[in-house]
C-alpha cells in the first residue's frame, strides 16, 4: 500500500511539474489556431476525390506499405533469434543462460531505445533519401521491440507439457519447436501483425523527412492548405490500418483452427 501511494505520488507530482512548466502567458494556441482547427475538422466532410489525387493516394499507400513490410520482415530476421536467445529456453545450464540472456537483452535494449525517426534521420544523413534509410530505420527498433515481446511470450509457455517432451528424450531445440512454439504461435502472429500497423503509421511519420509516402503527400497538402486533400491521404492511412487488421483476425483464426 505504501509503495502505491508513493508511485501515485511521484505521477502527481510530475504532472504538477510538467503543467508548470509550459508557457501559458503567450496562450497554448496561436492567433488563428481555432480558425485553422475548424477548417481542418471541417474538410473531413469534403475530402478531395480528384483522379489525380486518388492517383497519389494509391501510389503513395504502396509506398508506405512497401515501407513497413520490408522493414518489419528485417525486423523479424532481427527480433526472433534475439528473442529466442532472450528468454533462455535453450540453455539448461544455468549460468550459461544468464549469460546470454544477459547479453541479448542488452542488444535488445539498445536497438529499441532510439525511436525510429532519430534512426531516420542517422540513415539519410549517412546514405541520402533512400528507401533503404526507412526500412532501416523501421527494422532496427522494430527488432529489438519485437525481441523483447517474443522472449516473454517463450518464457510464459506452460512447463508441463514440454517436461512431457523432456521425459521422452526431446533435446531444449526439439522442445522450442515442437512445444513452445506452437504454443504461442497465435501470440506471435497479433503481435507481429499489431507491430505491422505501427510500422505503416510509422512509415507515414518517416516519409515527413522527405522518405515519400502518406506523410509526405499529407505534408505538402497541410503546406498548401489543401485541408480537404489532406484528409484523403489521412482516410487512405486509415484504410490500410483496417485492412491490416481484418487479414491478421482471418490468419489468427486459420492458425487457432
Amino acid at each position: 500500500m505504501e509503495s502505491r501511494r508513493l508511485l501515485t505520488m511521484i505521477l502527481l507530482g510530475a504532472l504538477l511539474w510538467s503543467l508548470a512548466s509550459v508557457d501559458w502567458q503567450d496562450g497554448v494556441l496561436h492567433a488563428r489556431g481555432l480558425a485553422a482547427l475548424r477548417e481542418i475538422a471541417c474538410a473531413v466532410f469534403r475530402p478531395d476525390l480528384s483522379w489525380e489525387t486518388l492517383g497519389k493516394l494509391v501510389t503513395s499507400a504502396w509506398r508506405t506499405v512497401a515501407y513497413a513490410m520490408a522493414g518489419l520482415s528485417l525486423a523479424l530476421l532481427i527480433g526472433f533469434p534475439l528473442g529466442l536467445l532472450a528468454s533462455g529456453v535453450l540453455n539448461r545450464s544455468l549460468a550459461k543462460r544468464r549469460a546470454v540472456q544477459a547479453v541479448a537483452r542488452f542488444v535488445l535494449g539498445f536497438l529499441r531505445a532510439i525511436h525510429e525517426l532519430v534512426w531516420a534521420w542517422l540513415f539519410v544523413a549517412a546514405i541520402g533519401l533512400s528507401p533503404l534509410a526507412a526500412v532501416l530505420a523501421l527494422a532496427i527498433p522494430y527488432g529489438g521491440i519485437l525481441g523483447r515481446i517474443y522472449a516473454e511470450l517463450f518464457q510464459d509457455v506452460p512447463e508441463a507439457p514440454l517436461r512431457a517432451l523432456r521425459n521422452a528424450g526431446a533435446s531444449e531445440w526439439r522442445v522450442f519447436w515442437y512445444g513452445r512454439l506452437p504454443a504461442v504461435l497465435p501470440e506471435l502472429i497479433g503481435y507481429t501483425f499489431y507491430r505491422l500497423e505501427c510500422g505503416i503509421r510509422s512509415a507515414t511519420v518517416l516519409s515527413f523527412v522527405g522518405l515519400g509516402g502518406l506523410g509526405f503527400q499529407i505534408g505538402i497538402a497541410l503546406d498548401d492548405l489543401a485541408y480537404g486533400r489532406a484528409w484523403t491521404f489521412i482516410l487512405g492511412l486509415v484504410g490500410l490500418i483496417v485492412l491490416v487488421e481484418a487479414w491478421s483476425g482471418v490468419v489468427r483464426r486459420k492458425v487457432i483452427l
